[in-house]
């Protein structure tokens, strides 16, 4: 019997690359995302090279309650989730004092809010079959405070100890949560946060989507609780715990700020 994962996110990006990963492996696909045309054409894509389900469902996550509906929804239609992957997510780049609190509240709605009621309901179904897989998407953001980007890493600190608060908690048992941090990936993230003139991208060549994707794919798997995608990235996380709070402040802002 073939598996499904839901994905949220699954437009573009890293969640696109891990909806085609999965449809390689033979996995139907719940996918979940705003935009209507690019759900329709991944759809239409990967049921015709790789023979699979796929149930697309174009919904703003950041509103409230939005998960509980998309719950509804699969469950209204019989089907089970074995991988739920929790992608969607955005940040925006600017000093807190003159960024629009509508954006961030939305940041917040989505990225905290939305990740954690889709893992609660989720979660409950797979403990009690005792199987399924879920991965949270955090960042190498969650590992220090970010100046200039303040609410954004605020929230991916909130994806990191959640997840490994709650996979402590199922240890016991054939369910898996992992804390999938990424560092800054060749996606339209920059874009929409803003922050193509910040030193943390300007100039650099960054990690594909895709090679991001099949790191964070293979970590779900294995069932690693927390999984840091790139050498220097693991090397940066690990380092911050040995070092004063406000040096960390210091440096992230300064590998963050604008470019001159």
């Amino acid at each position: 019997m073939k598996k499904t994962a839901l994905i949220t996110g699954a437009s573009g990006g890293i969640g696109l690359e891990l909806a085609k990963i999965h449809a390689s492996k033979g996995d139907n696909l719940v996918l979940i995302a705003r935009n209507d045309t690019k759900l329709q054409e991944l759809k239409t894509d990967l049921e015709k090279q790789y023979q699979v389900d796929v149930f697309i469902i174009i919904k703003d996550l950041s509103l409230p309650n939005a998960a509980h509906e998309v719950y509804d929804e699969v469950d209204q239609k019989g089907i089970q989730i074995d991988f739920l992957i929790n992608n969607a997510g955005f940040g925006d780049f600017g000093l807190f004092y003159e960024t629009e609190w509508e954006k961030e509240h939305r940041m917040i709605e989505l990225n905290i809010t939305t990740l954690a009621q889709f893992t609660k309901l989720y979660l409950k179904e797979m403990i009690k079959r005792n199987s399924g897989k879920i991965m949270n998407v955090a960042s190498t953001a969650a590992f220090q405070p970010g100046p200039t980007m303040a609410v954004y890493y605020a929230t991916k600190a909130f994806v990191l100890h959640f997840t490994e608060a709650i996979a402590n908690e199922v240890s016991g048992s054939n369910v898996t949560i992992t804390a999938f941090c990424p560092g800054a990936t060749a996606t339209g993230f920059q874009s929409v946060a803003a922050m193509e003139e910040s030193k943390l991208v300007k100039g650099k060549k960054l990690p594909s989507s895709g090679v991001v994707a099949a790191y964070g794919y293979k970590a779900m798997m294995k069932g690693k609780t927390v999984a840091i995608h790139g050498f220097m990235n693991r090397i940066m996380a690990t380092s911050v715990r040995f070092m004063p709070r406000k040096v960390v402040t210091t440096i992230t802002r300064s590998v963050q700020d604008k470019a001159k």
